[in-house]
């Protein structure tokens, strides 16, 4: 098992581990238009990118392990369509979910740089997660003592009784 030079998993050698405990293999691959792909129980990622963008694409494809079936290549098909917004629903919630968020905000994260490090996600994919998730819940959504708006930008606030 690789580390990242302390003790600590990175985020991306976490991802492969949990792949590996649902009976998947992940490999690091020259993939020509996709940047991830999974047929049966084998995952490839294209060799190259950042772990933050390996991280993205890899929980999306263990999402499409947890929630599609068939071939879903072809976008034009409504169900196909429905499938890939499964997969990226679940990756979405796996990697960052609502919870997350407020532990992030928790943890002092100001901005959307400071909570995509926070993560270990790429700016584009958490601006595309609150993008889902204001498409899901609307402007607002209410978690515990907590008001997560999603609209006009991330705001998080805490509820005080």
């Amino acid at each position: 098992m690789i580390r990242n030079g302390s003790d600590r998993l990175t985020k991306y050698e976490s991802l492969t581990d949990q792949a590996a405990q649902m009976g998947l293999t992940v490999r690091e691959k020259p993939l020509a238009g996709s940047d991830g792909r999974i047929y049966k129980n084998r995952i490839a990622i294209r060799k190259g990118m950042t772990d933050p963008e390996k991280v993205c694409v890899l929980a999306e494809e263990i999402g499409h392990h947890k929630t599609s079936t068939g071939d879903i290549l072809d976008q034009e098909d409504e169900s196909n369509r429905k499938q890939e917004y499964r997969a990226r629903l679940w990756a979405y919630n796996h990697i960052i979910g609502l919870i997350g968020i407020i532990q992030a905000y928790e943890a002092g994260c100001k901005d959307r740089y400071e909570m995509a490090d926070y993560f270990g996600v790429s700016e584009k994919y958490l601006k595309e997660c609150l993008d889902c998730y204001k498409n899901k819940y609307g402007i607002y959504k209410i978690v515990d003592n907590y008001i997560l708006y999603f609209y006009p930008y991330l705001r998080v606030v805490k509820i005080i009784d």
